[in-house]
């Protein structure tokens, strides 16, 4: 059984994930791999420091996230461009990882992707798990791990597909407004009644 963890912005999926990680679930992490696909040296940062500039390579070789977000956040054509080099990089090696993970015997594979939805990867999946926080604690959690004002927090939140929306395309939802013992149990309980076996 192949299963996408989603959710959005500081509702507690990496929790969830690493939970999943600790109970010894073969984990392919979407964002881990649009790290990878960016290395120096690699044909997608290549591409990116052609279409958008030199000037976003350090001197080390490594990608300017920070000038590159600052780029593409209000900037949707800029940002759908950037989207265009790395997705079919990402989904590329994220297929090859969970190929890998089947064929060493895994029975079930998590596939950690915070834009399952936006980016329509459905398919890849045979559940969906997403892990959901209210906007009031989601805003209240940014602002404590990023720094954010209350209106940086908000632009962040409202950049995203709805939560809500997110909540009717799951085949199960993790209530994560409460404690991480919560949480884990309930995540327990939806491994257990899909019978995810590792």
């Amino acid at each position: 059984m192949i299963i996408g963890l989603t959710g959005s912005i500081a509702t507690g999926k990496s929790a969830v994930s690493r939970m999943l990680k600790q109970k010894g679930y073969p984990i392919v992490d979407a964002d881990e791999i649009s790290r990878l696909v960016v290395e120096p040296g690699s044909p997608v940062l290549d591409h990116i420091a052609e279409v958008f500039g030199p000037d976003l390579l350090l001197a080390n070789g490594t990608l300017n996230r920070e000038m590159l977000g600052s780029l593409i956040f209000n900037d949707e054509v800029m940002r759908t461009k950037l989207n265009g080099i790395i997705h079919p990089a990402v989904r590329k090696e994220m297929l090859r990882q969970k190929e890998e993970w089947l064929e060493k015997g895994a029975n079930t594979v998590i596939m950690d992707i915070p834009l399952l939805f936006e980016s329509k990867l459905q398919s890849y999946v045979d559940k969906i798990i997403v892990v959901s926080a209210n906007p009031a604690v989601q805003k209240e959690r940014l602002m404590a791990r990023n720094g954010y004002s209350a209106d940086e927090a908000d632009a962040r939140i409202n950049s995203q597909l709805p939560i809500a929306e997110k909540e009717k395309g799951a085949d199960a939802v993790i209530d994560n407004n409460g404690t991480l013992d919560k949480t884990e149990k309930q995540l327990d309980e939806i491994l257990l009644k899909w019978n995810a076996k590792i």
